[in-house]
């Protein structure tokens, strides 16, 4: 097999997937790591591919999700060919969360009356994570999706157990000018630290549940705790986060009560969209800064 090192130097530019430069020199070490390794699964490759780049998160666990990922583009690109999927693939769909059986009587009261109650619990890799993953499904208008990557998973709980509302947050977008622009981002510092920023994916008060200020109460709390659960889970802070909200659905106004940022709005073309045309809705983009300090720490 040819040194990738060695390869470097004859190499050029093919694309770029999830941040990561992928070059003509890459596709070659890509294609012999195959060849030399004709009994191994598409999951065993992604594995040593991950080791061979030491593609790590900062956590220093493999991407493996994300290099799966783009030997699977490049496969369908035609620049390589792996090996066939091993068994039904239909049994390596992800299932849709089951219903979970909770409390809905209604509440209908103040935020005073139950603040004492409330719990507001981190619950990634917790035994809570799959009634949190059924409510989203079932209770959110976009339904759940499995986050790609570094993420954290909230539940607001009323008293011992009953679930009121959930939050999501993920690894951030790639590229976003207003937010770039309001940070003071070069692309490079934007490369290195973009994992130093969270995004907001998902924000859910469960249907029956009204009680005025509560979601602003619960965006407050979790700013007040998610960058030490980042740091818990992910071995480092966030310092940033970010959200985009529907125009056609919401106002923005629980995020601008909990002290969010207004930052502008999108253009409505979509992260894949090559044209100048709208094709989604106008979505406005809000960010919180989680330190005083935070530009400077993000554009180290």
């Amino acid at each position: 097999m040819l040194d990738h090192i060695t390869l470097s130097s004859m190499s050029k530019e093919l694309l770029t997937y999830r941040g990561r430069i992928v070059t003509t020199a890459d596709l070659i070490f890509i294609r012999n790591m195959i060849a030399s390794n004709p009994g191994e699964s598409r999951y065993a490759l992604s594995k040593r591919l991950c080791r061979a780049w030491d593609w790590t998160q900062p956590n220093g666990h493999p991407k493996d999700m994300i290099c799966r990922g783009l030997m699977l583009h490049l496969d369908r690109e035609g620049h390589i060919i792996l090996p066939p999927a091993r068994g039904n693939s239909r049994q390596h769909k992800r299932k849709r969360p089951e219903p979970t059986k909770i409390d809905v009587t209604p509440i209908n009261t103040s935020l005073k009356k139950i603040r004492s109650q409330l719990r507001f619990e981190q619950v990634r890799r917790t035994h809570h994570e799959k009634i949190f993953n059924s409510l989203i499904e079932h209770h959110h208008y976009l339904g759940y999706a499995q986050p790609v990557g570094e993420h954290l998973k909230y539940i607001a709980f009323l008293g011992d157990s009953r679930p009121i509302g959930c939050l999501a947050f993920s690894s951030a977008a790639f590229a976003l000018n207003i937010r770039d622009h309001f940070i003071g981002w070069t692309k490079k510092s934007c490369n290195n630290n973009r994992h130093l920023i969270a995004y907001n994916t998902r924000f859910l008060i469960l249907p029956w549940v009204r009680v005025k200020f509560l979601a602003s109460h619960l965006l407050s709390k979790c700013a007040a705790q998610i960058s030490s659960d980042w740091q818990t889970l992910y071995h480092h802070p966030v310092y940033w986060l970010e959200t985009f909200v529907d125009t056609e659905r919401f106002s923005g106004a629980t995020y601008k009560a909990a002290n969010w940022i207004f930052l502008g709005k999108t253009k409505g073309r979509g992260k894949h969209n090559k044209t100048h045309k709208q094709i989604t809705s106008i979505k406005d983009i809000y960010g919180l800064p989680l330190d005083p300090r935070f530009r400077e720490k993000l554009c180290l």
